[in-house]
This record gives structure tokens, C-alpha cells and sequence, in this order.
């Protein structure tokens, strides 16, 4: 006999802050979080982590921000540093980061684990997340304060956009493309080559699968 009860609307749970910092310390993956609701990050978007090639190039990635960042007051942060973006509240993790000074922290997560003042902000892109990532985040973003740039990596060709703040709070595109090219962060005084990037990079490896219907 079927459950009368099946295809009513069910009450959504919302979390207060505290409730989700805590959760999060004890999950076995992480989640975003924002309006009280908490997302994880593989179930919404369909994916149980991120492909090799989106690894070894948010490691490349931080391994050339921390070279070149050396002796200078700004560092270079992976993914495990979540970011509040205080206009909204929206808790999440950028594949890579730069905070330039000292760090400012979230005042409702006692444990110092997340940061609300970054000056770059990075995403490699995937399939499942481009859309997020170009969209709804890239707008969450740009309300933060201190951000004065955030980037947007391929995983498909070498090829990498840098959004700059400008003096009258427009942003400004600027796009490396090709493994001879070189992307310039000038808010924090760098300058990056695509080749340091892409280094060991299979880009076969990364085209999407394509559906192809009989004729």
C-alpha cells in the first residue's frame, strides 16, 4: 500500500552557524552553507570529488602562488580554508586563495577555520560546477570588500580569466590563453606562467563526453 504521505512538500531543517561549523567538523566531506540550509558539495553537484587533472592543477597552481608570493605580505591558501562572504553569509571553500595582511575571521566560527577578508580568489573550473562557479558564486564574490580579483581556471585548454576590480568598482577581464602565455595578478605584484600551471596537464583527458544520437 503506498505511503499517502509520498509527494507532499517536506518541511526543510535550517541550521543556525553554529550548528553547521559543527556538523562540518565531524563530516567525511565538505559542504557550503547559506539561508540556514547546508549543501554538500559532492551531492549537489553530482560528483564524488574532483577529477586528477583538477587536482594537480590547484596543486601546480599553489605550488607557483607560494613561490612567487615568497617575502611578500600577501600567502597563498588551498581549498581547506572556507570563506564567509559577509553580505550574504554564504560558507564555502575556493579552490585557492590569497589574503594579503592578516587574516579576518568569521566571529560565529569559534575555531578560526574561516576567513571573511581574501584578496584573490580562485576556481578551476569543471563540467558540474562552471555554470556555479561563473554565475551565482562569481556574483557572491564581488560582494566581498577586500576582494580585488578572483580567477577562473580551465581544465580543458590552457587557458585562464582574471576579473580585476576596477578604481570606479567595475570589473575588468583579462584572459591568458595558450601555454606560452603568462597571467598577471598586479594587486599583489605577480605574475604567473600557463606552462607552470598546465605542467603535466592531459588535456585529452578532459574532454567532456558528448552524446551522440543515431542518425
Amino acid at each position: 500500500m503506498a505511503d499517502w504521505r509520498m509527494g507532499l512538500p517536506q518541511a526543510v531543517h535550517y541550521y543556525t552557524p553554529d550548528e553547521y561549523y559543527r556538523l562540518e567538523r565531524e563530516a567525511a566531506y565538505k559542504s557550503e552553507y547559506l539561508n540556514g540550509e547546508i549543501f554538500p558539495m559532492e551531492g549537489v553537484f553530482g560528483m564524488a570529488g574532483g577529477s586528477a587533472n583538477h587536482s594537480l592543477i590547484k596543486a601546480n597552481l599553489l605550488r607557483e602562488l607560494g613561490n612567487r608570493l615568497k617575502g611578500k605580505p600577501c600567502a597563498a591558501y588551498d581549498s581547506d580554508l572556507r570563506l564567509k562572504v559577509q553580505a550574504s553569509g554564504l560558507r564555502v571553500y575556493p579552490d585557492a586563495s590569497i589574503y594579503c595582511g592578516r587574516l579576518e575571521y568569521d566571529e560565529e566560527d569559534n575555531q578560526k577555520h574561516t576567513s571573511t577578508n581574501p584578496t584573490v580568489l580562485f576556481e578551476v573550473l569543471s563540467d558540474s560546477t562552471e555554470a556555479y562557479d561563473r554565475g551565482a558564486k562569481a556574483s557572491q564574490y564581488r560582494s566581498i570588500v577586500s576582494l580585488q580579483s578572483y580567477v577562473l581556471v580551465s581544465q580543458h585548454e590552457a587557458h585562464i580569466e582574471h576579473y580585476a576590480r576596477g578604481l570606479d568598482g567595475t570589473w575588468l577581464l583579462t584572459e591568458a590563453k595558450g601555454m606560452n602565455a603568462v597571467i598577471s595578478l598586479p594587486e599583489v605584484g605577480i605574475s604567473i606562467a600557463l606552462e607552470e600551471v598546465y605542467d603535466r596537464i592531459d588535456f585529452a583527458s578532459t574532454v567532456p563526453l558528448r552524446i551522440v544520437t543515431p542518425a
